[in-house]
C-alpha cells in the first residue's frame, strides 16, 4: 500500500500512527516532496467512484488563497486533476492506496471497513 501524506499535518500523523500500531504495511510517501502525477491522480480518481472534490484540500491556505471554491465549479474534471498535480499541498490527505481501494482522508472507520472488511 502507498500512503501519501504532508508530514506536518496532524491528521496524517494519526492516520500514520493507526496504520502503525494495527501493524499494517504501507510505503510512506511525502505529498510535498513528491507530488501525485496527473496520471496517478486520474487512476486513482477513476480508481475512487469519488466526486473530484474530495481530493481538494479545501481547508488549506493555497485552496482559500486561489479563490477555488469560486472556480472549480466553473472547471473540467482535467482540468481539475492538472491544478491538482501542480502542487501537492491542495490535494487532500492522507492518502492510502491499495490494490482495489483508495481512501482520500483520515476516517477511521472507514480506513478499518476496507482494511479489515
Amino acid at each position: 500500500m502507498l500512503f501519501i501524506c504532508y508530514p506536518k499535518c496532524s491528521t496524517c500523523k494519526k492516520a500514520q500512527k493507526w496504520l502503525d500500531e494495527k501493524n499494517i504495511g504501507y510505503t510512506y510517501r511525502d505529498i510535498k516532496e513528491n507530488n501525485p502525477s496527473l496520471e496517478e491522480l486520474s487512476a486513482w480518481y477513476e480508481k475512487s467512484g469519488l466526486d473530484i472534490k474530495r481530493f481538494f484540500n479545501t481547508s488549506g491556505q493555497l485552496y482559500k488563497s486561489m479563490a477555488l471554491k469560486d472556480k472549480l465549479p466553473s472547471m473540467t474534471v482535467e482540468e481539475k486533476l492538472a491544478l491538482l498535480s501542480g502542487d501537492g499541498l491542495l490535494v487532500k490527505r492522507p492518502i492510502l492506496v491499495g490494490d482495489d481501494f483508495l481512501l482520500v482522508g483520515f476516517k477511521e472507520n472507514e480506513w478499518e471497513d476496507t482494511l479489515n472488511g
